[in-house]
């Protein structure tokens, strides 16, 4: 028996752990559908509009089962989900331009404010959550959607390079450059008042 095990881990399909993830069978429900928040994240980053955003999902999943006969050539599921999921919302955006829409702050969650009981620390931490959000909202979009995936949804480089069809040396530039048009305007902003 053990002879036979060690020919078969032996063969060339099982010595690759590519070839081994490349078998796995992707499964709407368990693969797929989960991701649904991720993508109403994106599509939120870009958009800026929660029902928008919904139906840039919805329309997402669409797409992505009607391509279902194709899973099985697709290195990355998640990749291809939030690449269709960015491409829609980029239509989106193209075909309403809505830059200068904000974040609607109802519908988010609230920030901690489990470290302080001074009701004046709440507020001041309130407003500079506020400010934040103001601040990556006003960024271009393919730095807004870099920050997205790299701070908020603790993507590697090299999936968003993927996603977003540029290079890893791009996404570090935006990255980059993100960080500190947001870190300059903060600090004006607490210095100056602006």
């Amino acid at each position: 028996m053990a002879k036979i095990f060690a020919i078969y881990c032996n063969f060339p399909l099982f010595q690759s752990s590519y070839n081994i993830e490349r078998m796995k069978k992707i499964s709407f429900r368990n693969d797929i559908l989960p991701l649904k928040n991720e993508l109403y994240r994106l599509a939120l980053r870009i958009t800026l509009n929660p029902a928008e955003s919904e139906d840039i999902v919805q329309e997402t999943m669409i797409k992505v089962w009607n391509r279902r006969d194709q899973w099985d050539q697709i290195d990355s599921i998640e990749a291809f989900c939030l690449t269709i999921c960015r491409n829609l919302a980029l239509d989106k955006m193209k075909r309403m331009d809505n830059q200068s829409q904000s974040l609607n702050e109802g519908e988010h969650d609230a920030p901690d404010n489990s470290y302080t009981s001074n009701p004046e620390e709440q507020a001041m931490q309130q407003d500079r959550i506020a400010l934040i959000r103001r601040l990556i909202d006003s960024l271009p979009e393919k730095q807004r959607s870099v920050m997205q995936l790299r701070d908020f949804e603790g993507k590697s480089y090299k999936e968003i390079a993927n996603i977003m069809a540029i290079s890893e040396d791009q996404v570090k530039v935006n990255i980059f450059r993100a960080r500190q048009a947001i870190r300059q305007k903060y600090l004006e902003t607490e210095e100056y008042g602006l």
